[in-house]
């Protein structure tokens, strides 16, 4: 019976011996698998990096977006709305120096009226003056040529012209009009400058169907 005792005994020793050899191995496999734990995090803290230099890259481009925005409608709205029509108190008014005969067969003249913009912003202006040659004794309404008006745009302190063209009096030609002033009024207007003539006088033609005395269009 002593021998069966002693088999059991070694037996059962064995088998401690096993189980606590498979207890160490195990708590080993363990240790080591949980190393990769800390690399696995390291991708996600790129992640976060990243998404934080898009969102800093975002905020740039859209204060860039908005700034572009304003700048460029701010720009667009002051270049749709143009310039205004000129007026008469934006206006001033002298003669060029544009004088001389056009023809040699009827002694016929030309004078040149300046306008120039006194305002310092652009204007325009288009279409035939009003123009009223005067004397002691009355007032002509000059007629206009056939020529086609053009718009012109005058820019701050710039100036364009326009032409009368008259017939001088001479003696034994006709009726004499003794022309003292020049009444301007210009185109769309309603508020007139008056000038002092700087000729002689007119040979009047004021019922005339082509008279030789008339005015010309703003620019023309």
């Amino acid at each position: 019976m002593r021998p069966f005792h002693a088999a059991t005994a070694l037996a059962a020793t064995s088998a401690l011996a096993l189980t606590l050899t498979a207890c160490g191995n195990g708590s080993g496999n363990d240790a080591s698998g949980d190393q990769p734990s800390a690399p696995a995090s390291s991708p996600s803290a790129t992640a976060t990096g990243g998404a934080q230099t898009e969102n800093a890259g975002a905020t740039k481009d859209a204060g860039s977006s908005t700034g572009g925005s304003t700048g460029t409608t701010t720009g667009g709205s002051g270049g749709g709305t143009g310039a205004g029509r000129c007026h008469t108190a934006g206006l001033g008014f002298s003669f060029g120096s544009g004088d001389g005969k056009v023809s040699s067969s009827d002694d016929q003249q030309q004078l040149a009226v300046v306008l120039k913009n006194k305002t310092s912003a652009a204007c325009t202006i288009q279409g035939f003056p009003g123009v009223d040659l005067k004397s002691s004794g009355g007032s002509w309404s000059l007629t206009r040529s056939g020529a086609t008006p053009k718009k012109v745009t005058l820019a701050a302190g710039s100036s364009t012209t326009f032409t009368i063209t008259f017939l001088p009096w001479n003696q034994g030609s006709g009726t004499e009009f003794k022309a003292t002033s020049v009444v301007v009024t210009p185109p769309n207007e309603t508020t007139s400058t008056t000038l002092a003539w700087p000729g002689g006088s007119v040979l009047l033609q004021d019922g005339a169907t082509h008279p030789g005395t008339y005015t010309g269009p703003v620019g023309g």
